[in-house]
């Protein structure tokens, strides 16, 4: 209500020019609005292969040759110059790399619009450093909601995987398990393409590794997100968009690479004819690496001491089948299967020492032998209807399911290492989605976009845990002194919203909405009714953008966010796989509320990128991790989940981006907040007393790229995380550092790569330290990720300039709370916004290149 009654004060006070976070007028003289005032449109083409040139400079000089106004190509090659007065003038349109366009003799009269029609640049023959320096800025594009990472130009990450590359993004922070975190906050949603899968609801460490880094185009993140977007994730959003084809041919692309830690090898291809098009991928990766982890619990009466070294193998794929058919000029359909697989494994030999102040009292030798696998099979079905350029409706479908297992294997030995007895866990899950979703998009005159849309998801998780044991090597049996039951979780959505996007004078842009979700909640264990209420929220959102001049933008956001529970912190099943930390979720757990706000300012000085970001969170019955003593004689913990209180933290973000040469480029950025946390904790005598904690955390990256005659490019990153404070201590922070070279040939078709990672070193320990009045904890876990990896990729095929495509909208449900994917706001591509000069959104075409992707 607010922004409503603000509005109109604003439009009467500033300059209609209309404002976008990809375009600006850069006439900065004194312009008086004249309602009447006419004006000159058009849409401004590459002329090798006649896609759009965004922010191409349009020049209006007068008879005497002065200039008297101007603006910037939008994203979609589109400009409009407003407030042009009745006269014959002459325009000239340029871009740093292209040959400048004069267009004499273009006359305005009577307040009405004159249009240039389509006009083409050439390539310029002499090519300046500015121009490279230019093609480098689009490192970093900044939106009205979001930050964009163009990862095409990363050399390093090959033969990696996602978290690689999120290492490099700005506010982004990974620990090496690849656990995500915007800005220090892990309660994030991660989208693939604007995709959600129910392998990220249940974990995104796992769903990262599936992503060969190969095949990212770009990182989004949005740390406002709009009305558009489900409500959950306190922290953001990051949509990652891989890499398309979408010319006329057949194309193939290998990617491989073999390394002392990992090795991976993937096949994309694509066939496109005429209103066909079909795609077909898939990527595998293997890893093995060797761990070491000490842990001492140290409670009143009692320690306990315990040290595990150990083995890791994992093998990750994702595979998908996407087709798409044009069924007329304005109306599409797409549809696609991805299928995902993980198995990771682990056998670690684990001593533990419990000591009775400092008497030794009982030690433990085990040998664990643990897995964690599944699949994941995503169906989507989109249809698309462009009524007319910016007026769009799309009808999106979803079926998403994953199968989970977690289990293991705990074998008692003696010294000589003889089985006593063993136990396993068998942990079962399921978790099945169906959504069906509706958008539409109606641009109302020039300065203003309306969004409506609906959304229904059924969500159904079940989980099914069992004990069995046996005397020795024998036969297994179900061991009732152990816990067993089953969990059947029901939550259905439903969702409403509307966003309001308004293209104010003087190069500002405002987009607000407002959201309401009802969620709906039937659960019941070891097949027992759970009374856990249904709840309805209201979600509001506002962003506001403006353009300083040419190269200046500053942002001011907030927005609401829903974190509802994922799987791993629901599931009641008990972990007695480290017998002195025991694990279990809590089926209990309700949602949080966080309420964030954002200040954001970007600049280009010089050859330097500038981005600095100002922000604050506050969350209401945050979830957390709880742990409390259950034995303390022999040194035994509990984790769990609570919604334990109140969570606050004010930070700040930098990014410098610095072009040292035209092919030398150096960027980097620091991260840090300062968080109080605030709970309700269960102590050893089963009263709850208040716990507070608080800190900093920090972070950072520094990354450096050159390149080389001949086909030569160097790289080098380093990349640090700090600790991060919880409400009972503090999480060790880690680091990382590499090394690369890599080598075209033929053309370019192929690339060769060498790299190193972490190779000083043995490798990294993370220590981690909890403290309450009843116990402290000290862990330490050594990883030996030291690296070399050689990469190899080549591309097949010959491909044309067809015509653009029109993407269909897709569903993304942004819904479930992550352990720790080209914008669309919720089904799709990224809603148009405001365009300069107040011109309604055009529909969006994919650059196209030949022999690229």
């Amino acid at each position: 209500m607010c922004v409503a009654l603000l509005l109109p004060t604003i439009a009467l006070e500033a300059n209609p020019l209309g404002a976008d976070a990809g375009a600006t007028g850069f006439f900065t003289g004194p312009i008086a609005w004249n309602p009447a005032a006419g004006s000159i449109t058009g849409l401004v083409v590459d002329g090798t292969d006649n896609s759009p040139v965004a922010y191409a400079t349009v020049s209006l000089y007068n008879a005497a040759e002065e200039l008297v106004n101007g603006t910037i190509s939008d994203e979609n090659g589109q400009f409009t110059v407003t407030d042009v007065a009745d006269g014959t003038y002459r325009v000239e349109i340029s871009f740093l790399g292209y040959e400048a366009v004069s267009v004499p003799n273009v006359t305005v009269a009577g307040g009405k619009a004159a249009s240039l029609g389509t006009v083409t640049l050439g390539a310029s023959a002499e090519l300046l450093e500015e121009v490279t320096v230019t093609g480098q800025r689009s490192l970093i594009e900044e939106k009205v909601d979001r930050l964009v990472y163009n990862a095409e130009q990363d050399q390093l990450s090959k033969g990696g995987d996602a978290s690689d590359v999120l290492r490099r993004v700005p506010l982004l922070q990974v620990d090496l398990d690849g656990n995500v975190s915007v800005r220090g906050n892990q309660n994030i949603r991660v989208l693939i393409n604007n995709k959600p899968s129910t392998i990220i609801a249940s974990s995104v460490a796992d769903a990262m590794k599936m992503i060969p880094a190969d095949q990212i185009k770009s990182v989004e993140v949005i740390t406002s997100p709009s009305a558009k977007y489900d409500a959950e994730g306190s922290g953001g959003i990051i949509n990652i968009i891989t890499k398309k084809n979408s010319l006329a041919g057949y194309f193939l692309n290998v990617d491989t690479g073999i390394g002392i830690r990992g090795s991976n090898l993937g096949l994309n291809g694509s066939y496109r004819r005429g209103k066909f098009g079909v795609t077909l991928g898939g990527f595998g990766r293997a890893f093995y690496n060797n761990s070491e982890t000490s842990l001492v619990q140290q409670f009143t009466d009692s320690r306990s001491e315990q040290y595990g070294e150990g083995s890791d193998n994992g093998l990750f794929g994702r595979y998908n089948l996407g087709l798409d058919y044009d069924l007329t000029d304005k109306m599409f359909l797409s549809g696609g299967v991805r299928f995902g697989i993980r198995n990771f494994d682990r056998d670690q030999l684990q001593t533990t020492n419990v000591f009775a102040e400092e008497t030794p009292i009982s030690t433990f030798l085990r040998d664990i032998e643990s897995e964690s696998g599944g699949n994941s099979i995503d169906f989507n079905l989109d249809y698309l209807y462009v009524i007319k350029p910016g007026r769009e409706l799309s009808i999106s479908t979803l079926y998403s399911t994953t199968d989970e297992n977690s289990n293991f294997i705990s074998s008692n030995l003696d010294g000589q290492e003889t089985v006593l007895s063993r136990l396993q866990n068998l942990n079962d899950n399921n978790n099945q989605e169906i959504t069906l979703q509706t958008d539409y998009i109606h641009p109302i005159g020039e300065t203003q976009i309306i969004e409506v849309g609906a959304k229904g998801i059924l969500r159904q998780v079940n989980s099914d845990f069992s004990y069995l044991s046996s005397e020795g090597n024998g036969a297994f049996t179900l061991d009732p002194s152990n816990p067993a039951g089953t969990l059947d979780y029901s939550q259905d959505i439903a969702a409403a919203y509307g966003a309001y996007t308004l293209s104010l004078p003087g190069d500002l842009t405002v987009k607000a909405g407002l959201r309401y979700e009802q969620t709906m909640i039937d659960a019941t264990q070891n097949n027992e009714g759970i009374e856990i209420p249904d709840y309805n929220n209201l979600v509001p959102s506002v962003n506001f953008s403006k353009r300083l001049g040419q190269t200046t933008t500053v942002k001011a956001g907030y927005s609401r966010r829903i974190q509802r529970p994922w799987l791993r912190q629901l599931n009641p099943n008990v972990n007695l796989q480290n017998t002195q930390n025991i694990e279990v979720g809590n089926p209990l757990l309700s949602p949080e509320l966080t309420d964030n706000f954002e200040l954001g300012y970007s600049n280009m000085i010089g050859k330097t990128y500038l981005n600095l970001s100002l922000f604050g969170r506050n969350t209401d019955n945050a979830i957390n991790e709880v742990r409390t003593p259950i034995d303390s004689l022999d040194g035994v913990l509990l984790t769990t989940y609570e919604n334990i209180g109140k969570e606050q933290a004010v930070g700040a973000n930098v990014f410098l981006n610095l072009y040292l040469t035209n092919r030398w480029t150096v960027n980097g950025g620091f991260d840090v907040d300062y968080a109080q946390l605030e709970g309700q904790v269960t102590g050893v005598d089963g009263i709850s007393v208040t716990q507070t904690n608080s800190g900093f955390n920090y972070g950072g990256r520094l990354m450096s790229q050159l390149k080389l005659n001949k086909g030569w490019t160097a790289q080098a990153f380093t990349f640090m995380r700090g600790r991060r404070v919880q409400l009972q201590g503090s999480r060790g922070g880690f680091g990382m550092y590499a090394l690369g070279m890599s080598k075209e040939f033929n053309d370019g078709r192929g690339t060769i790569g060498l790299s190193a990672e972490n190779f000083a070193g043995r490798g990294w320990t993370i220590r981690s330290e909890l403290e309450t009045p009843n116990f402290t904890q000290v862990r330490e876990d050594l990883l030996l990720n030291r690296n070399v990896k050689l990469t190899f990729s080549y591309k097949f095929g010959e491909l044309e300039a067809d015509r653009a495509r029109r993407k269909t909208r897709s569903v993304t449900n942004d819904d479930l709370m992550g352990g720790g994917e080209d914008g669309g706001d919720g089904g799709g591509a990224a809603p148009a916004q405001g365009r300069r000069g107040g011109k309604a959104p055009a529909p969006k075409k994919e650059r196209k290149n030949k022999n690229k992707e």
